[in-house]
Parts: C-alpha cells; structure tokens; sequence
C-alpha cells in the first residue's frame, strides 16, 4: 500500500479494523488492482456483496442513468423503483411486503423488532413475550440487537450488557431448538448457512422441522439470508432447498451488487404487525440503491445466473475437496454450496489469506480456521481453475517450508 494512503488510514481512520495491507482502487470483472498496480483475482467480492463482479456493464448503466435523474428523495414520497423492486423480491420469496434498509445489519435488526411486535400480539401486553431462540455459532450484524442475536462471544466482548430476551441453542439440532423454545418466546431466527461462523450449513431436515416446530408453537421461523441469500447458493434465497417458507426473510450484501441496500421480506399474515411510525429508515430502498438492486435481479436472469452457480458449484467444491486429498495435512475438509464455499483449515487461517494475496488470491477468513471463497455469481470457470492453481500452489509452498 502506498505510504500516503497507509498515513492517511493510520492518522484518521478508526481502529477497529486491522491495518489494511493493500488498497484496492479498481476493479473489472473478477479482478481488481491495488494501489500499485498488483492485479487480484478477487474471491472475496466485498464479503459476498459484488455479486456480478466489480463493474458490470449493465450494473454501471442503471447506476450512472439514475444519478442523472433522482438519488435520494426520502420515504415520505413514493419511488416508482422502490414499488418495482418490492414486487420482485415478493415474486421471488412468497406473498408478502417489504421493508428497505442499508444494510444487513438493519435487516436483522427489523426481524427482532417484528418478533417483539409478534409477541406482544400473543400475549397481549408489552414485554410479555419477546425471547428469541438463535443458534450457538451465529452471526446476525453488529448493532446492539444483533449483537445479542449473535451466538459468539467474541463479537459480544466489550459491550456487556446485551439485550435481554435471546438464547442460543446447537445449530442443527432440532431437540435443542424445540427445549429452548418456551412459553415466552416468539421466534427463532437462524441463517440457513452460518458464513462468519464458519460456513455451517442448516440441513433439510432441520430447516423442515424448525417450520414445523414454529407453526405448532406459534412462533414465527425467521431467516438470516444476508450472506447466502441473492443467489449465492445456486437458488435465489438458500432455503428454497428445504421447500419451506419462512416468516421473515433479512437480506442485503449480493442484493445491491456492491451499492448499500438491505431488504426484510415479512410473510403476508404478519405484515400488518408493523403500523405507520412503528420502524423507519431515511435512506431505505432510496431510488439508487433500487436501480442497483434491480440491476442485479435482471442479470441474475438474463445469465441464468443461479442454474450457473449450481453447476460450478457442484463442480468447484469438488475440485476443492480433491485439494483437501492431495493436502490433508492442511485441509480438513470442505464445506458449503454454490459459491458460498469454505476450506476447514488444519492452520491458522489468518496468514494464509496473507499467502494466497500475494500468490494474486483474494479470500475472507471465518471462525478462525476457515477460508472462505466467494467468486462472484458470474465468474468463469477459467478463474475458478486460476483460483484451484493458486491454491494448490501456496499449498505446496507451505509444505516443503
């Protein structure tokens, strides 16, 4: 990173981040070039956000139109491309309404508020019943709900006390969930693939028997689709796989391919629990932040984005657990679907997302011992080969040292 940028970042910005190592300033495609004019393949897409690549034509267009025209006019007015945009994520979820935010975070956010609304319809005063059940190992934002929601103490660390009201019971274990469930709980909110937690992904069988749990209790099943959603696993929301339909949907990151928006999805029969100044939001779904996100949906189509993304996938996990046979003194294992995929690492992760960048590899750590790998839903099977040679390669390189 260049010295000016480095002095910048080290006088001005907040320390809570680690020292960026590289500064990227461009970006086409799969690739992005830093400061000085080192080229990435970049496999970490913003965390799961540049969900078409950097800089897509189609993207750039509906952007750079809606600049010309109206950048923010507040949800005191209607936005034609808001309306449009709520339309397609109820065509693409089920019959429901939409709430727009900024950020992942936000969406979380909403879907806690929504389940104390929820209780407090059930039991008929405020406070009563507002527990929220969520798994041990999650990752729900970190504002001060979802830091609650979150299932790892070391996103908590620092900010005790946290909200009342949430438990955390083993992912995937559907008796655990059903004994942590009680008379004054009002929903469950799990992520159908834990991605900060370590790519844990929900099986079909516990998505299925949470549904079922939550409809015989009452209590509404609430999904946390801001990493996995928008089409990362081969279906536009993850869970489509078990068949099920949740009451609340949280989504952000791939949705905006790389402009801030976050959406909630709220199942029509409780849609009617938010009222007029019961939750807000100043810059929620605001005319850029829609252009981009239906920029993203119309690409996502016209490339059959997610029949791409479930070949590949199938195919590149698989080219990566033959790296964890050819390497198992470094690999575990693998884990995850579609392009939301993470390599259980027998090291400690941190230096080797260190190695692959400067092998030209850009990746995200998780849970200490996972690598992710994020490719953009686009992505040609030429970079993910390029992806598997640069692997193989530092892999190879860390053995004989």
């Amino acid at each position: 990173m260049q010295s000016k940028t480095k002095e910048l970042y080290d006088q001005f910005a907040l320390q809570n981040y680690a020292s960026p190592p590289i500064a990227i300033v461009r970006g086409e495609g799969t690739r992005a070039w830093d400061d000085e004019g080192r080229e990435y393949l970049d496999f970490s897409t913003g965390v799961a956000v540049n969900a078409l690549g950097h800089c897509h034509p189609t993207w750039v267009k509906a952007v750079q139109e809606q600049a010309t025209q109206l950048g923010h006019c507040s949800n005191l007015y209607a936005s034609p491309l808001q309306g449009d945009l709520a339309k397609r994520l109820c065509a693409l979820a089920g019959p429901g309404r939409i709430f727009f935010c900024n950020s992942g975070a936000e969406a979380t956010e909403t879907l806690v508020k929504l389940s104390r609304l929820h209780g407090k319809k059930l039991s008929g005063r405020e406070g009563q019943r507002f527990q929220v059940v969520t798994a041990k190992g999650s990752f729900h934002g970190r504002t001060f709900g979802g830091m609650s929601a979150t299932g790892q103490e070391k996103t908590q660390a620092g900010f005790l006390p946290l909200l009342t009201g949430f438990s955390h019971a083993k992912f995937n274990d559907l008796n655990l969930f059903s004994d942590a469930i009680s008379e004054d709980t009002s929903a469950v909110l799990i992520e159908p693939i834990q991605g900060e937690g370590g790519v844990h992904a929900a099986t079909v069988d516990f998505l299925c028997g949470l549904r079922e749990l939550c409809t015989a209790r009452g209590i509404l099943l609430l999904l946390d689709e801001v990493q996995c959603g928008v089409g990362r696993t081969g279906t536009f929301f993850a869970h489509e796989e078990a068949g099920i339909i949740p009451d609340g949907i949280a989504m952000a990151k791939g949705l905006g391919g790389g402009f801030p928006i976050g959406a909630v999805w709220i199942r029509e029969e409780f849609s009617n629990l938010f009222q007029p100044g019961s939750h807000g939001c100043t810059f929620g779904g605001n005319p850029l932040a829609c252009a981009a996100a239906l920029a993203v949906l119309d690409v996502i189509e016209s490339e059959n984005l997610l029949q791409k993304v479930r070949d590949l996938g199938i195919w590149f996990k698989r080219e990566l657990q033959g790296l964890a046979t050819r390497f198992p003194s470094l690999v575990a294992g693998v884990r995850g679907q579609g392009f939301l995929l993470g390599l259980v690492m027998n090291t400690e992760v941190g230096p080797l997302v260190a190695e692959l960048r400067d092998a030209g590899l850009l990746t995200v750590p998780a849970a200490g011992d996972v690598l992710r790998l994020l490719p953009p839903l686009n992505v040609s099977r030429e970079d993910l080969q390029e992806s598997l040679q640069v692997l193989g390669s530092v892999f190879k390189i860390k053995l004989e040292h």
